[in-house]
């Protein structure tokens, strides 16, 4: 079963936030078609651009579809009164663990398919590469337009719930609220980011 991965936010902005979403891919197109088709909403879909209300029905779609996802998150207080690591660093920490955490979970052959938005061609390649050498012989790891993925578009708002969380936001409580009794259940497992933020050779664009 595929494994969606989107990420939101940054450490400029208080904390980043990544989260992988397990669901087959026909199941991820019904998803957004339902979503759709209850909230009027069309074009992609995105957690920062969606109300609390459009938040819950997605997870309980999530659900409702066989769905259920792993969250990894850093804020800004774990790291003290260290200088901020680059966004690149914090981000191949975030998605090293978030594979990490899913590979017993795989039966050891995986399918991870990460939103290809936040670099360019060059560095997406070079985070595809050391990120597929934790998948041992079995499993893949590409990169995609999240425009053409509704498995990427759902992990985005499951990214961005937990990034207001992480911020503690003025929507906070009540995403808080929203997210509980699918934490509770096991449907979105978050954990803090363990891995240690190591800097690469890697140039971040912009």
């Amino acid at each position: 079963m595929p494994i969606y991965i989107d990420e939101s936010g940054g450490l400029p902005a208080g904390a980043m936030t990544m989260a992988g979403v397990e669901i087959e891919e026909d199941a991820a197109e019904a998803l957004l078609a339902r979503f759709g088709a209850v909230s009027g909403l069309h074009g992609e879909l995105k957690g920062s651009r969606i109300e609390l209300i459009e938040r819950a029905m997605v997870l309980e779609l999530l659900e409702r579809f066989g769905g259920r996802a792993r969250i990894c998150a850093v804020d800004r207080a774990a790291l003290g009164d260290r200088p901020l690591p680059r966004d690149l660093d914090v981000y191949v920490a975030l998605l090293k663990q978030l594979v990490e955490d899913w590979l017993p979970e795989t039966d050891g052959c995986a399918n991870f398919v990460v939103d290809e938005g936040r670099y360019d061609l060059l560095i997406q390649e070079r985070v595809r590469v050391d990120v597929a050498t934790l998948l041992d012989s079995c499993g893949v790891v590409r990169m995609v337009n999240s425009r053409a993925s509704a498995g990427v578009q759902v992990a985005d708002v499951v990214a961005n719930c937990f990034f207001n969380l992480a911020i503690h936001s003025t929507r906070a409580e009540r995403i808080g609220r929203i997210v509980a009794p699918f934490v509770e259940s096991q449907i979105l497992r978050l954990a803090p980011l363990r891995l240690p933020i190591v800097g690469t050779a890697v140039g971040m664009r912009g």
